[in-house]
């Protein structure tokens, strides 16, 4: 951790990106119908679980590296709308890739004023 960076601007992208998670992560709650057997459940919660995956491995690299975060956490917001435009109201791309925005634009704030003060 960097001592010249602000606390607030510091923590507020990290808290948030775990919180996004864990958000994320409760969408893979609805494998768990019944109707499956427990190896295709398994697989099912796998695969709903990935893009949570991306976040934290992402939450990971930007800890040390805001620019990656900020990048990554963008790119990852646009690869959502691209992928799921038309399928959903607009209030859906809001929810999700809203956040993701939100976060890496924090990531990149973190990084410009932190190579500032430096």
């Amino acid at each position: 951790m960097k001592k010249s960076h602000h606390p607030l601007l510091f923590w507020s992208p990290r808290l948030l990106a775990i919180a996004f998670a864990v958000f994320l992560s409760l969408f893979a709650l609805d494998v768990f119908d019944g109707e499956r057997g427990f190896w295709d459940t398994a697989l099912a919660l796998l695969l709903h679980l990935l893009p949570t995956v991306f976040i934290l491995l992402t939450l990971l690299l930007a800890w040390k590296w805001e620019w990656i975060g900020g990048t990554l956490f963008i790119a990852f917001g646009l690869c959502y709308i691209v992928w799921a435009w038309g399928l959903f109201p607009f209030l859906t791309y809001l929810v999700i890739a809203g956040p993701l925005f939100l976060v890496g634009i924090l990531f990149w704030l973190d990084w410009k004023i932190g190579r500032a003060r430096s």
